[in-house]
């Protein structure tokens, strides 16, 4: 990896975490865990003596979503709940010793395995252990005020999530799409700038780059997966159905878009640098694959193919395309040889065109 690359991801990574919505997440975690330390000493009984899981089960609850804070406290309190369960039999019947210990955790390791918990299968063994290993005679007070607590903490943040309830991440997440556009976009550029250099071209981070597409592509699904479970349940996401399903649309065609360039910057890698299965490229086709190459990234960089601008630059993309096979054509007859890296390209532009050429307006 590159430093280039290195640094790009570094700020992609501080990015990530000041973003409005985490550092919306950080002061609600912040507050709730507070609440949860303020309220737990004030419970009665033995309860009280455990105050120190308040703010973990306020921690453990709270999650970038409504769904997902809600689902994420039931997986941990289930799991919680079993783990007690499964020592709770130890300690009325045999104690806990050199074999019942080992012989419970690894009971409810083998449990946590189901894929019933979720997020909260960790906390089956690690509560059974505790309630073993800490609870010990007073096991039956110990389980009961931690389990007690947690519920507290986990109330408590998701109140805290509830009342201040995030906003929906759509608007994040197609500033994202829109973001990976421009990046297709350039990195048709950059093919068209290495295919008209002095071969080989002086640079190569361009066909380094091609690789991370599919990357990007699986981090924007994911993304607009949490975008539509930010919806619901959220009174902030109401009536804003449509807009995910036009992030959901636009990926798409993106994504179709981004494995064409992928195919076109591999297959001019490989001419490039004469690889294995290498097409050639006729000496007269480099300006004309550059000019298209160029064409189409600007009509992709822009979108919009309704507006007067967008069906100017689309206009201009196919008859760079047009006269790239023109040449391909004339180049074909007189080499008599067909295949090519021109061919590959040329088709590909074309069939990009095409793709984005379905995307709604507005």
């Amino acid at each position: 990896m590159n430093v280039g690359t290195r640094r790009r991801r570094l700020a992609r990574s501080v990015g990530e975490a000041v973003r409005p919505a985490r550092l919306l997440l950080v002061g609600k975690t912040a507050l709730a865990v507070g609440l949860a330390w303020t309220i737990a000493p004030q419970m009665p009984g033995v309860v009280d003596e455990y105050p120190y899981y308040a703010p973990l089960g306020a921690l453990v609850s709270m999650y970038p979503t409504l769904l997902g804070s809600v689902r994420s406290s039931l997986q941990t309190l289930s799991g919680l709940a079993t783990g007690i369960a499964l020592a709770t039999v130890v300690v009325l019947t045999i104690g806990p010793n050199w074999w019942t210990i080992p012989l419970v955790i690894g009971l409810a390791m083998l449990v946590s395995g189901t894929g019933w918990f979720g997020i909260g299968r960790e906390y089956v063994p690690m509560a059974a252990l505790f309630v073993l290993l800490i609870g010990g005679r007073n096991a039956d007070e110990y389980s009961l005020g931690y389990l007690v607590q947690m519920g507290i903490g986990v109330a408590v943040g998701l109140i805290v999530n509830a009342v201040f309830a995030p906003a929906p991440l759509l608007g994040a997440t197609a500033t994202r799409v829109e973001g990976f556009r421009a990046q297709l976009a350039q990195h048709l550029h950059d093919i068209g700038d290495a295919v008209s250099e002095s071969w080989p071209p002086a640079h190569e981070q361009w066909a380094a780059d091609a690789a991370t597409l599919a990357d990007t592509t699986a981090e924007l699904r994911a993304a607009a997966s949490e975008a539509d479970e930010s919806r619901r349940g959220n009174v902030r996401a109401r009536g804003r159905r449509a807009e995910s399903d036009r992030i959901h649309d636009e990926l798409g065609r993106l994504d179709r878009i981004a494995h064409l360039i992928r195919d076109i910057s591999d297959a001019t890698a490989d001419t490039i640098w004469d690889r294995p299965g290498a097409l050639s490229l006729d000496p007269a086709l480099p300006d004309p694959l550059a000019a298209a190459c160029h064409a189409v990234a600007n009509a992709v960089a822009y979108g919009s193919p309704s507006s007067a601008e967008g069906h100017r630059l689309r206009g201009h993309a196919a008859r760079a395309i047009r006269l790239l096979l023109e040449r391909v054509d004339d180049r074909t007859i007189d080499a008599r040889r067909s295949m090519g890296t021109g061919v590959l390209t040329a088709m590909h532009l074309r069939r990009i065109l095409l793709v984005d050429g379905t995307r709604q307006a507005g």
